[in-house]
């Protein structure tokens, strides 16, 4: 469904009425497309503290040209600051260059992870996630504010290259932590999955057909898995992609042999979309809407997981990518068992990572959706589904492709350096953390 008030907005009058009754002013987000793949302006490259990253060749690499007085995206290298002194600095960096940021822009601030036995370097980088939230929600125009932790600039190069580009449009307050893991480089960076099999369940529709479509853009080889009853779209999904489709109920107890059996060859990229709603207040809530829920939103997650990394069906080099939400983060009234569910899609990114990772050479990360723009939004009551789309720093809802694009960055093959990560698809939605 439209969303007619972004629309509004866009026109003259619809910016004098809003300005004047104080109402939000959403800007047209600026996505990825063919024609237009990388932000238009040049990068402004700050500093706060003494540094020891080497950033240049990595930032050299983003498409992004030098500062040209109106910026695309700055990058502060925050890395350095050790006291509240050094958050002076980070104040005096960007308080002249913010306003001057292009719409649609990105302001990346790179931190260090806090020191256990540094107490003070621990309070200023942590305070960089409460100055970059902040931030974030201020800043307006459909720009973006994200914080990664790193040690390594050129582990962190496909996140920064994501940040740092379209493809990120709804992706703003983030707090992201990169490991120094050593990077896989790819042949392509245009097409870095090339080669590479993906497996994407409940990809027949919605979120998980963008997901589909992103990854085969990318280069990927991708197997549509949907119900039986939806084997029609997964195959013409598949089709369209030059992909197949894999027509089974992910809930069914040996569904994760039968991918395995489909799949003699392995598997790269496992993204878990599949998921369903039966809301209802818990007092009214019987024993099989709960139990639904739970089985197809985490129970098949994890057993399909299992299943296919104890089969080594899931190559070294893989990636698990499932699906989260804010409703997992925050709760949400009338969805105790899909909050329940989702909240347990982040324990098991947060448990399985690290040992995965150890004993089978596979990271584990979330994407959490805020307010997505899908079929089943659309017939969400209209005050609730306007107050989905308002309630969030970028004052409007996300598009599947927004889910797709942060899908496809986990996926990407020099991203395994980012283990563990649950991030958020929500245009920095003012609920959760």
């Amino acid at each position: 469904m439209a969303d007619r008030y972004l629309s509004f907005t866009g026109t003259a009058p619809g910016r004098f009425l809003t300005r004047r009754l104080g109402l939000p002013q959403p800007a047209a987000l600026r996505r990825w497309s063919p024609e237009r793949p990388v932000l238009e302006g040049g990068l402004l490259h700050l500093t706060a503290g003494k540094s020891d990253l080497d950033l240049a060749p990595v930032l050299a690499r983003t498409g992004l040209g030098a500062d040209s007085g109106r910026p695309a995206a700055v990058v502060l290298d925050a890395t350095g600051v050790r006291d509240v002194e050094g958050l002076a600095e980070v104040h005096a960096a960007l308080h002249p260059v913010v306003r001057s940021v292009a719409a649609s822009g990105r302001v990346v601030v790179l931190g260090a992870p806090p020191a256990l036995a540094d107490h003070h370097q621990a309070a200023a980088q942590q305070a960089l996630e409460g100055f970059t939230r902040s931030l974030g929600k201020e800043i307006g125009r459909g720009r973006t504010v994200n914080l990664v932790r790193l040690t390594d600039a050129h582990a962190a190069e496909s996140t920064l290259r994501f940040l740092l580009s379209p493809k990120s449009a709804y992706v703003s307050g983030q707090v992201i932590e990169v490991g120094s893991r050593e990077a896989e480089a790819p042949g392509d960076w245009d097409r870095p999955l090339t080669g590479r099999t993906a497996l994407v369940t409940g990809a027949a529709r919605g979120i998980g057909e963008a997901v589909a479509e992103t990854l085969a853009r990318d280069g990927a080889r991708v197997v549509v898995l949907d119900v039986p009853q939806a084997e029609q779209d997964a195959r013409r999904v598949a089709e369209r992609l030059a992909g197949t489709a894999l027509a089974l109920d992910i809930t069914a107890g040996d569904a994760g042999e039968r991918i395995a059996a489909a799949l003699p060859d392995g598997l790269d990229i496992l993204i878990h979309n599949a998921g369903i709603t039966r809301d209802r207040r818990l007092v009214n809530m019987p024993a099989e809407r709960w139990s639904a829920v739970l089985d197809v939103n985490l129970a098949s997650v994890l057993r399909t997981t299992d299943a296919l990394l104890a089969s080594g069906t899931l190559k070294p080099g893989g990636r698990i990518v499932a699906t989260a939400s804010i409703a997992g983060l925050a709760g949400n009234a009338g969805q105790t068992n899909y909050g329940a569910a989702k909240a347990g899609i982040v324990g098991l990114v947060r448990s399985l990572a690290p040992r995965a990772l150890d004993e089978h050479g596979v990271t584990v990360n979330a994407v959490a959706p805020g307010f997505i723009e899908t079929r089943m939004t659309a017939a969400v009551p209209l005050f609730i589904r306007e107050a989905g789309r308002r309630m969030n720093s970028l004052a409007q809802g996300g598009l599947p492709v927004d889910v797709a694009e942060t899908t496809a960055w986990l996926a990407h093959p020099a991203s395994g350096p980012v283990n563990g990560q649950v991030v958020r698809v929500c245009g920095q939605s003012l609920l959760g953390a």
